[in-house]
This record gives structure tokens, sequence and C-alpha cells, in this order.
């Protein structure tokens, strides 16, 4: 998806780990008031097609949503033997007004999975600046039997934030990654979807904001 989603208003703080109250750049309540700008780069990966993921920011300007269409991993039976794993990279260019820097301080994930016994499907997603070789990264695994919506949330604590560069413009990149193994299994399948049984919103990225030094 191509194009820019034009923000304007007060942009609220939102981080859901503990702040150390020692910290020389806290997150704050009274966020930068000017526009910020979100132009989606590109959208690539083989559980993401061209037409079947959409970004959009949420009401309140805290967030950013990601939905899919097709993104969908399987195992086992008679699954094409490429489709264990697949992936979806987000490359997002965010403008922020003069002085303030950003990173994602959560994302919440959620989707349906279906698990033989013995088999097991894995959640996983790095995020990272262009540039930059700072990467964090997380994974969340699931065992079979399994078959009911799943939910993880990445939760990165401040001082592991991983910050835009100050004074440059560097893209930012969201690579998340579905992966099933039939395991003991493999005569029926076994399968992970990014996304929920009723269609909503599968995954959440959470903003923090802060000065950047000299502002």
């Amino acid at each position: 998806m191509a194009g820019g989603l034009l923000l304007s208003g007060a942009v609220a703080a939102l981080l859901t780990t503990a702040i150390p109250a020692s910290s020389s750049s806290p997150v704050f309540d009274d966020p930068p008031p000017d526009k910020i700008v979100i132009d989606v780069a590109t959208v690539n990966g083989s559980g993401c097609p061209q037409g079947t993921a959409a970004v959009a920011v949420s009401p309140d300007n805290t967030a950013f949503t990601v939905t899919y269409s097709n993104y969908l991993a399987q195992a086992g039976g008679n699954s094409d033997p490429t489709a264990f794993r697949k992936n979806c990279q987000l490359n997002l260019v965010v403008h922020v007004p003069q002085g303030f820097t950003y990173a994602v301080a959560s994302a919440d994930y959620r989707g349906f999975l279906s698990l033989q016994p013995g088999a097991s499907g894995t959640q996983k997603a790095s995020y990272y600046f262009q540039g930059s070789s700072n990467t964090a990264a997380k994974s969340h695994p699931f065992s079979g039997p399994y078959n009911d919506d799943w939910q993880a949330t990445d939760s990165t604590d401040w001082a592991q934030l991983v910050w835009a560069p100050c004074g440059v413009l560097r893209n930012f990149n969201i690579n998340t990654e579905l992966r099933v193994s039939a395991g003991s299994t493999p005569s029926k399948v076994s399968f992970m979807t990014m996304d929920s049984t009723d269609g909503d919103i599968s995954t959440v990225y959470h903003f923090a904001w802060k000065h950047c030094p000299g502002s």
C-alpha cells in the first residue's frame, strides 16, 4: 500500500512499561501539537501479497494498525512445502515535528491458530531503522493441540526502546513472521493466521515520544 496518512492534533504518549524515575528523557503528557505523517513506502512478503495489507492510524493518534487478509502459514497434509513460513515486511516513513523523536513501545498481535497434537507455531517480529544495526526482536511460541484465537504482545523496557535518529529521516522497518511445524502429526494440517476470526484489525503498534537532545 502506498501513500500518506496526514494526522493533526495532539499525539498522546503511550508506553505500557514502567519508566524509571531517573530517566533523563521521559515519555511526556504534553506531546507535539504539530502534524504527524506516516508514509507507507512498501509492504512486501509472502504473507502480505499486494493489496492484502493496509495501514491506518488510530483516531486518538497514539497508534497505527495493520490489517491483513491473506496472512496464513500452514504445514502437514497436502500443504505446499513452502507454506510453513510466511512473512511481511512493512517499510514506513514517519515524519515527526522538529525536536521530537519516537519509538514503538509495544505491539499487539492476534490471529487464529489450529495446531494438531505435536505441532507447533511461532509468531516473530523484528523492529529496526534503516541504516541502524540496533534491532529489537520478539518471538512467541505455541504448542498443539490448539484450536482457538491467539494473542501476543511485544513490550519493550524504556531503556531498550529503539528510537528514531534525531535530525534525519530514516525508514522504520517491521518484519513479522509466522512459522508452523507439523511435528509428530504430518498427515494432518496445522495452520496459523495473522488476523482474527471476524476479520477485525489484528495488529496495533503503540508509540512512545521524547524530546531530541538540545531541543
